[in-house]
């Protein structure tokens, strides 16, 4: 691989500022977007006739993002090469009535999205960021980037056994975050929101507005070796996707083989069963429409298809000190030991023997190390966006991603050189 495209700490350091630039999906995206706009690439409407013209475009919809690269001369058949990830992560969402409260305590009532560790969100400061939808059908991004929210516990003193027998949380009666103090006033919130995002509140008709913890990232260890922060499953891989999509895009068109594309999508941490989720049309949709563009027929889309791969980036477990027996016995994929190949023979994840070849070759390529996790027998595995690409799409899939601990929790923790040891796994192969 070219050295220009060698990622350094500054691809941490760079990864940090996305994440705090980041606290929702949508904002996740239009982080994404410009940096890819830096980089040259063009957004492209879904509702447009799209050309056949060479060079960057993206597609952007809710909190889903897809682009990709048409180097000079590419056939209307030409393969593509994708990195796949999910911009969305386990958090706290506002109802559509979020205006609550007892006692003298103003609240905003939520619903708890995906499988988050509800007790990281206990007594943390946190913001709220999303957007909302205004009545001449436009979205406006909000990111309140202060300490306004808290989800308070329990003193010991009322629970006496919250060390001994584990805290219990109910997720409906005890995840109610505190915004102050007074009667509760209906449309209080959505009127708060709405001055801040400097718009009339009765122009406000809809909103998708979540809690984020308001510390930054920082590096953490005698020797700052670590990095903790919010969100990093999965904004790792959508930032190393984005850093790696920029940088191959930099290439000489002739060193590029295949049409190098980034997929991420909303909606993985619930199914991905969406208009922006991965069990979508909206990769597949794409796809097509880039290939019809470049004059293609469906046999080209056909042998376009059949020649791809992707490379689906979600992040994984490192092996947990205090918790070993939790893991694969033989499989101890360690912080800093480089990118992870996730394994499943239930396809729970997507990875074959062939496309443990592919990732091999890449990570040779890039001279970055690589592991390998396997979950416990007798625990259940995970999944993510990888064998439902596979399925929906007929196209091979290989499971990646970077070993973290805390996931799901409000602030994860990853080692600090994994971030661009996967970038540059990334780039070496949307290059082939």
């Amino acid at each position: 691989m070219s050295s220009s495209l060698r990622f350094d700490r500054g691809h941490t350091d760079d990864l940090m500022a996305f994440l705090m630039a980041s606290p929702s999906p949508y904002h996740a995206v239009a982080s994404s977007a410009e940096r890819l706009e830096k980089a040259g690439f063009r957004q492209v409407e879904e509702t447009a006739a799209w050309d056949g013209t060479t060079g960057g475009k993206y597609v952007l919809r809710g909190g889903s993002i897809i682009a990709w690269y048409v180097p000079e001369g590419a056939a209307a058949h030409t393969p593509y090469r994708i990195v796949g990830a999910h911009t969305d992560s386990p958090n706290l969402r506002v109802k559509p009535l979020p205006d609550t409260g007892a006692y003298g305590w103003r609240q905003i009532s939520v619903e708890i999205y995906g499988g988050t560790l509800l007790n990281t969100w206990l007594d943390r400061d946190l913001g709220l960021a999303g957007r909302i939808s205004l009545r001449d059908g436009t979205h406006r991004l909000v990111n309140i980037d202060r300490p306004l929210l808290r989800v308070p516990q329990l003193a010991v003193h009322l629970d006496r056994s919250a060390n001994t027998d584990g805290l219990k949380l109910d997720r409906q009666k005890h995840m109610q975050p505190i915004w102050g103090l007074g009667d509760v006033e209906e449309g209080d919130l959505i009127r708060f929101v709405a001055e801040e995002a400097g718009v009339d509140a009765e122009d406000v008709t809809g909103w998708d507005l979540m809690p984020h913890a308001v510390e930054p990232p920082a590096y953490l260890g005698r020797d700052r070796e670590l990095l903790a922060g919010p969100r990093m499953d999965n904004l790792l891989s959508v930032h190393a996707a984005v850093a790696a999509l920029a940088a191959v895009s930099g290439q000489p068109d002739a060193e590029l083989p295949y049409i190098p594309v980034m997929a991420a999508f909303d909606h993985e941490e619930n199914g991905s069963q969406s208009d922006t989720g991965a069990d979508g049309p909206l990769l597949g949709t794409v796809l097509e429409r880039s290939v019809f563009a470049r004059g293609g027929t469906y046999e080209d889309r056909a042998r376009a298809f059949a020649g791809t791969i992707c490379l689906s980036s979600d992040t994984g477990h490192a092996v947990h000190p205090n918790y070993a027996e939790r893991h694969d016995p033989t499989h101890h994929p360690v912080v800093n030991g480089g990118p992870i190949l996730k394994v499943n023979v239930n396809m729970r994840y997507a990875t074959d023997g062939s496309g443990r070849a592919v990732f091999a070759a890449a990570c040779e390529k890039a001279g970055v190390p690589w592991q390998v996790f396997v979950s416990n027998n007798s625990m259940p595995c995970g999944t993510t966006i990888g064998p439902i690409t596979a399925a929906r799409h007929g196209i091979q899939t290989v499971d990646i991603g970077a070993a973290i601990l805390s996931m799901h929790s409000a602030r994860e923790l990853c080692g600090a050189d994994d971030p661009y040891l996967l970038a540059n796994a990334v780039a070496a192969f949307l290059t082939g």
